[in-house]
């Protein structure tokens, strides 16, 4: 079945350019109408204008399909609300989400102000709290929808001088663990991309080749096939320069001590086998690890 946004309405944050406005282009594409949001502030987050977001809205009428421009600052919960409340007047519902908006701050950890670390935080991680739990209530009574987080390998694997932005993008997935838990029975689901491409944030970092290869516009399918209807929940994609991957938490089976006088020399000692993921646990939820840990404690003591 072909992916349609036909009668649905979706709201990205950051989207006058980069891959906010690619995404906001590909769904008014697949049929949605498009509240394309953006402060209009610089990289760092500094300053403010619509014309941006103005444009993608032109970009997006243009070629036959109905947007409106945001500037709501998506830390304010008075901006979010009053998006979701003028995207109802609109539009009548609100289908999607995307979590696109971000600043950068970078500085090695040694140098990194705790007013800087506090801004990326704000923006990555209580931007996306602050916009979903806009939409969340509206979600919850149409019982559908579909949230967004845009997530980083930083967060994920590390990069240096972004412990800031590393920190807020991994929370973020626990954060997409726990609304999909808690939006199952609403029929929201909730999802995450981790992207890679050649954007504002990080465009004056690379040669053309490689903005070429790195188009934002490489990663959108994936992000929002991730807002479909099809789409399923709690998935952590991986995306850019043609490729798409699946990112999963996984356990190693584990050593058992239960019965045992526990120490840090067994753990010491039993390290590598604590440690061996060459046949990896993939828990469907949290809950699933401590039921298994209960489960060998139970063995190991012959309650089993």
């Amino acid at each position: 079945m072909a992916v349609s946004f036909k009668d649905q309405v979706a709201i990205v944050t950051g989207a006058s350019g980069g891959l906010g406005r690619s995404h906001a282009l590909m769904l008014a594409a697949h049929g949605a109408a498009v509240v394309v949001n953006d402060f209009g502030g610089a990289r760092d987050g500094t300053g403010g204008s619509t014309a941006a977001a103005d444009a993608v809205v032109r970009e997006i009428k243009e070629a036959g399909g109905r947007a409106i421009a945001d500037g709501g600052n998506v830390t304010s919960e008075a901006d979010m609300q009053a998006m979701v409340e003028r995207t109802l007047k609109e539009f009548g519902r609100v289908d999607v989400l995307i979590n696109n908006a971000g600043i950068l701050r970078d500085r090695t950890f040694t140098k990194v102000t705790i007013e800087d670390f506090r801004a990326v935080v704000d923006v990555h991680l209580m931007g996306t709290a602050i916009a979903s739990k806009a939409v969340w209530g509206v979600m919850r009574e149409q019982n559908y929808g579909r949230i967004l987080v845009t997530s980083s390998t930083s967060g994920a694997y590390g990069n240096f001088g972004q412990s800031n932005y590393g920190a807020a993008k991994m929370a973020l997935i626990g954060l997409m663990n726990t609304l999909h838990l808690e939006g199952a029975k609403y029929g929201i689901h909730v999802n995450a991309i981790l992207p890679t491409a050649a954007t504002r944030m990080t465009g004056d970092m690379m040669s053309e080749e490689m903005l070429q290869m790195l188009a934002p516009e490489l990663v959108s399918p994936a992000a929002v096939w991730l807002v479909s209807r099809e789409a399923p929940s709690r998935t952590t994609l991986l995306a850019g320069a043609g490729t798409v991957a699946r990112l999963a938490v996984v356990e190693s089976e584990g050593v058992c001590f239960a019965g045992k006088s526990l120490t840090p020399d067994d753990v010491a000692a039993n390290f590598d086998r604590i440690a061996d993921v060459s046949s990896p646990i993939e828990p469907a939820e949290g809950l699933r690890h401590v039921d298994r840990i209960i489960e060998n404690a139970r063995k190991a003591l012959g309650q089993a």
